[in-house]
């Protein structure tokens, strides 16, 4: 699942492991063989989900619940694969199924809230990444932040999607959905200065770009007139991604 071609939300395997800062069994619990093979399995579903092995993954998914169906983080994986396979029923339903049984898990909310932000339920999306917020034990609350400000930014709460993207920042100064998500802010705003600054940054961020991130640069650069720049990321576009959408914007000269 994405937002403006870039940004998935994956359930990292370290939260993979936890319950996201929520609830967690008693060390007994935990050692049991049961929620082992249920928590390996769920690291492997969320590693397969990660590549795009859907079919693989709910395989996983499905031993893992096997062994424990009382595992929240299985159905928050099994949610994110049904989100990518357009399930969005189905997908619904393990969201909430995750949070009946740990309703303070973070990764949960802050996934579901994308999920809702993406089929344009906007009020209970922030209610997600808030109650995500909310828990002082989420270990990486820069994603819902980050999320939060871009579901803002497509709501057109523009100072709330800066405010949340610059909350993103400081807690990971180099974080590329922040980093992207304020460059495209501020060159929407006119501010083609700070928007150049983000791209770079940004830029020094990921190994490459994807074909709707060299647009904004080609865009960025044009305005900035850095047309050494413009054209070595027009260049990048039209020889990486020739059939893309936005090669034939650059094409149309847009």
């Amino acid at each position: 699942m994405k937002l403006s071609g870039l940004f998935l939300i994956v359930c990292l395997l370290t939260a993979c492991a936890s319950s996201g800062g929520g609830s967690e069994g008693t060390p007994e619990q935990d050692s049991t063989r049961a929620q082992k093979i249920a928590r390996i399995h769920t690291e492997l579903a969320a590693s397969y989900y990660d590549r795009a092995q859907y079919g693989v993954a709910l395989q996983e998914v499905a031993v893992a619940l096997k062994a424990d169906a009382g595992f929240s983080q299985a159905y928050n994986v099994r949610a994110l694969i049904r989100m990518a396979l357009h399930e969005d029923d189905k997908a619904d339903e393990d969201f909430r199924h995750s949070l009946a049984l740990d309703e303070v898990n973070s990764d949960t909310h802050n996934n579901y809230g994308w999920f809702l932000c993406q089929r344009g339920r906007m009020n209970e999306s922030a209610k997600q990444f808030q109650m995500a917020l909310s828990n002082p034990l989420y270990a990486t609350p820069e994603m819902a932040y980050a999320n939060l400000g871009l579901c803002l930014k497509k709501a057109g709460d523009l100072k709330g999607a800066e405010s949340n993207l610059q909350r993103a920042l400081t807690l990971r100064p180099n974080m590329p959905e922040a980093l992207y998500g304020l460059a495209d802010l501020n060159y929407g705003n006119g501010n083609y200065a700070a928007a150049q600054s983000y791209l770079a940054r940004f830029s020094q961020a990921l190994p490459e770009l994807n074909a709707e991130q060299l647009w904004l640069a080609v865009r960025i650069e044009r305005k900035m007139q850095d047309y050494d720049a413009e054209a070595s990321y027009a260049l990048q576009l039209r020889k990486r991604f020739p059939d893309s959408r936005e090669t034939k914007l650059l094409f149309q000269g847009q």
